[in-house]
């Protein structure tokens, strides 16, 4: 009873996320033309500002928090790399294309993470695993379109590598659970290394905001940090393997928020990449659990 309880407890929360990071993506596209790394750089001052808050008290009574093993370093850093590549790529997909088709392409991050697996925790996938990532793949081509018009394709190739440098994140963060890294001394390690990144661009390329763009920022802050609270709490409830593909309701929520707000309707081809992609990540779910079960 308990067990069901926290599995639906954990799909409420992964429902959660899924929207906060929906509201994230549209106000990014709401701030309007401002360059995607200044507006990169409120949505990594909030999560810092979060997750160094929480830090700092779980160290009064806990030291060891703090503690980082030294061949951990590495990864912690090169988290911290793939990590700001997958916001900048996201933060600049959802600047100039339709914010559910840069939704869909980050959300293929999951993949990624399973391709990643195989250098960098020695994991070897199974043949669906292989054959998924071959039909994703195939996916995401009818999301991005690929033309000569470079003008379209370039905001979903942005997308694309937004959502490998997630991916590749993930299966870094596993990687530093394996060291005891305490999750948020990695989140506040990420977002500080994202701001300094982010701080010389902004600072000789700032671009003058209204009052009403730093709100709305503001509120892309608050919709990742809500997103980040969110999945943290969801993973934290139910194991990934029963509730990560509710994720993918981020797709549907940007959809239709990007549909009453900014009047965005993904054409046909997008459509079908959404059914691919959502598809393939609803059968490798099933598989999963069918395992588990056995």
């Amino acid at each position: 009873m308990k067990q069901q309880e926290n599995l639906r407890l954990g799909i409420c929360w992964i429902l959660f996320s899924a929207f906060g990071f929906a509201v994230m993506g549209l106000c990014v596209r709401l701030a309007g033309e401002i360059p995607f790394v200044q507006k990169t750089l409120f949505r990594n001052m909030i999560a810092f500002f979060i997750a160094f808050s929480t830090l700092c008290a779980k160290a009064k009574n806990d030291r060891s928090v703090l503690a980082v093993p030294r061949d951990a370093w590495k990864f912690l850093i090169l988290r911290s790399a793939v990590g700001s590549l997958g916001i900048f790529g996201n933060f600049y997909a959802l600047g100039h294309m339709n914010i559910s088709d840069a939704a869909m392409l980050n959300k293929m991050s999951p993949f990624f993470a399973v391709a990643a697996s195989i250098f960098v925790l020695k994991e070897k996938p199974g043949t669906v695993s292989i054959v998924s990532l071959l039909i994703v793949f195939s996916g995401s081509l009818f999301v991005i379109k690929p033309s000569f018009d470079f003008e379209k394709v370039f905001p979903a190739i942005f997308a694309f590598v937004g959502g490998m440098g997630a991916g590749l994140a993930s299966c870094f963060v596993r990687k530093l659970h394996l060291y005891n890294v305490c999750a948020d001394f990695i989140i506040a390690f990420f977002s500080l290394f994202s701001i300094l990144i982010a701080l010389p661009f902004v600072f000789f390329c700032y671009t003058p905001m209204s009052f009403s763009q730093v709100m709305i920022l503001l509120g892309a802050g608050i919709g990742a940090a809500c997103g980040q609270f969110g999945m943290t709490n969801a993973y934290f409830n139910a194991p990934a393997a029963k509730i990560s593909v509710y994720d993918y309701s981020n797709v549907l929520f940007a959809g239709i928020l990007g549909f009453i707000f900014l009047g965005q309707i993904p054409d046909a081809f997008s459509i079908a990449g959404y059914i691919i992609i959502i598809g393939t990540a609803f059968f490798v779910f099933a598989y999963n659990c069918r395992k588990l079960e056995k």
